[in-house]
């Protein structure tokens, strides 16, 4: 797909774009606390967006190994006031959840894309409302499926077992098919292999490597690599000191065709990926040339 249609953006994918991670909790794995406040948070929208962001990805709850779930009300009382300031800069706004209620409440707003590491798969105890209703009954907004093995409380207790590549492209074609059921356009849809959700360390970079098997499910990809623990795990480096390495995975996941990276690190990942661009540019003329 060169497009992502989204509630108010058509976002041409043409070239890769970077989405900006905000989150708005005191707990998440690399930054947690940050940008914990609305007036923290908002800031850092504008700093994303000052250092090279194409999108932004709000969330008010952490999916870290091991985090808590946290309540419909108290989520929204965190992201709300940062949602409705990223809506008036001019870029398509993500917001990361798996709350049908809460997906609902930001389309409402005028969200552009719902980011779910559950893939619309949760409802709330006592509702038969999930997210595929939600994104189903809206008509435009944009959608991210990620594969999660397990949830975050379990998932890397007992990650996945031998080659993972089938199982994940599997789920992320089944996940897929049933929006394209309810009527939601292929270009309305991204998937993300889900990079540490249950996974090994070297499963993480078996689906990179492989990452362009992803493509013939007929969706843009997208890779949310920045500062996950496996990068940890090959550099000795703390999650704050893992810029380089994230940006290096950024780098090889678009070099691998991921048309989107999710990111912490903006500033670094844009001038990664001009390095790439300027390359790919060079190495045009030269093939005319050549045949």
């Amino acid at each position: 797909m060169t497009i992502w249609q989204t509630s108010r953006f058509d976002i041409d994918l043409s070239q890769p774009r970077i989405m900006g991670i905000v989150n708005v909790t005191p707990d998440s794995f690399s930054d947690g606390g940050l940008h914990a406040t609305s007036s923290a948070a908002m800031g850092h929208c504008e700093q994303l967006l000052a250092e090279g962001a194409d999108m932004l990805d709000i969330g008010g709850e952490s999916t870290r190994p091991g985090a808590q779930p946290l309540s419909q009300a108290d989520e929204l009382a965190r992201i709300l006031p940062v949602v409705r300031h990223a809506l008036t800069l001019g870029v398509p706004v993500s917001v990361d959840t798996y709350k049908p209620a809460v997906m609902q409440a930001v389309l409402d707003l005028g969200v552009d894309i719902i980011n779910d590491v559950w893939a619309l798969r949760w409802t709330a105890p006592g509702s038969a409302r999930s997210g595929v209703d939600v994104v189903a009954g809206h008509g435009r907004c944009g959608v991210c499926l990620m594969h999660m093995h397990g949830d975050p409380q379990t998932m890397q207790l007992s990650p996945m077992e031998g080659d993972v590549l089938a199982p994940v492209i599997e789920f992320l074609r089944q996940r897929g098919q049933l929006l394209l059921a309810r009527g939601v356009l292929a270009a309305r849809i991204c998937i993300d292999p889900g990079i540490g959700f249950g996974k090994t360390v070297p499963q993480n970079f078996s689906l990179l490597a492989r990452q362009s098997e992803l493509f013939a499910l007929g969706f843009s990809v997208l890779a949310g690599w920045s500062r996950k623990s496996s990068l940890g795990a090959v550099t000795g480096a703390s999650a704050a000191d893992r810029v380089v390495a994230s940006a290096a995975a950024a780098l090889l996941a678009v070099h691998n065709g991921a048309r989107i990276v999710r990111v912490h690190d903006v500033l670094a990942t844009a001038q990664a990926l001009k390095v790439l661009g300027a390359m790919q540019a060079a190495a045009k003329p030269l093939a005319s040339r050549i045949f």
